[in-house]
């Protein structure tokens, strides 16, 4: 008869697939961030509320005479808050019938792949929600001056806040980008499931996603965006007998995975708050194609 609190093989089994979970999830991120060229995460206590900004600076007259006083510039930012960031939950469970009937590969692993997708695109669904709805709109009769007018606009718009501006994230609609690319050598690449063109067109990075609405052509400076979360690994939580495995240095996200013998089910719970901003939302370039292009 084994000892009592003997550490068995499924108990190994359960916390390798944990820390598997996390660690794709901290690199894929990690990935993003690179193809974004954004700064490393920044931790926010649970509630914080995010605020949009609008930057705007009215200059005086520089003719000033010898000896005259110099007229201050007027420069003020606005903030309208965007929402809270919070500690999100999810939860999945897969039954011992779908493991018997489908196999462990196809009950767990499978799901485990599609639990971390969704979790992934979650975020990133609403951070497009968020950058159509940019305020620097426009329109261009073609697709390739869509893209230098959105990059033009944002460059114009951080020199003008006084802020670096030299390298531009734009976001086309995957068929139009295919359409104007049509025969042409250039390479795409494809990192966090996102496909995107390095140096193209002025761009420092063209993704290309189906997200973005056909005929539109969104832009805004990499400086502009940041990648807030909440740490889910709070030790008040372990007094409540909850315990989330965590990757290192920054936790996007926890994951604990158990089973039920009271439903013979195994279950697995994600905890998160993640949110992907552009800090300055008058700082985002929507750009509508006209007709013609």
């Amino acid at each position: 008869m084994a000892q009592a609190n003997l550490t068995m093989s499924a108990d190994v089994a359960v916390k390798a697939r944990e820390i598997d979970f996390v660690s794709r999830f901290a690199d894929t991120w990690e990935a993003l961030r690179e193809v974004l060229g954004i700064m490393r995460p920044i931790r926010k206590e649970n509630g914080t509320v995010l605020n949009s900004k609008k930057a705007t600076i009215v200059l005086q007259d520089g003719k000033v005479g010898e000896g005259e006083n110099i007229p201050y510039s007027k420069a003020s930012v606005t903030e309208t808050p965007y929402g809270a960031i919070t500690l999100e939950k999810y939860a999945k469970a897969v039954s011992i019938e779908a493991v018997a009937e489908h196999g462990a590969e196809a009950a767990i692993a499978m799901t485990d792949d599609a639990f971390l997708n969704e979790l992934q695109g979650n975020v990133m669904d609403r951070f497009y929600d968020y950058i159509v709805t940019g305020e620097l709109t426009s329109e261009a009769d073609t697709f390739q001056m869509a893209i230098a007018k959105a990059i033009g606009t944002v460059k114009d718009k951080f020199k003008k806040m006084r802020k670096n501006g030299s390298k531009v994230v734009v976001w086309v609609n995957t068929l139009d980008a295919y359409t104007y690319l049509g025969a042409a050598e250039l390479t795409v690449q494809t990192k966090f499931g996102l496909d995107y063109i390095e140096n193209f067109l002025g761009a420092d990075k063209v993704i290309l996603s189906s997200e973005i609405e056909a005929g539109k052509v969104i832009a805004t400076p990499v400086d502009n965006i940041v990648l807030y979360y909440v740490d889910p690994s709070n030790s008040g939580f372990r007094q409540l007998g909850l315990e989330y495995v965590v990757d290192g240095e920054t936790n996007l996200i926890g994951f604990h995975a158990g089973g039920n013998y009271n439903t013979a089910v195994g279950e697995s719970f994600a905890l998160m708050g993640l949110t992907l901003f552009a800090e300055y939302i008058d700082a985002i370039a929507v750009v509508t194609v006209g007709t013609g292009a």
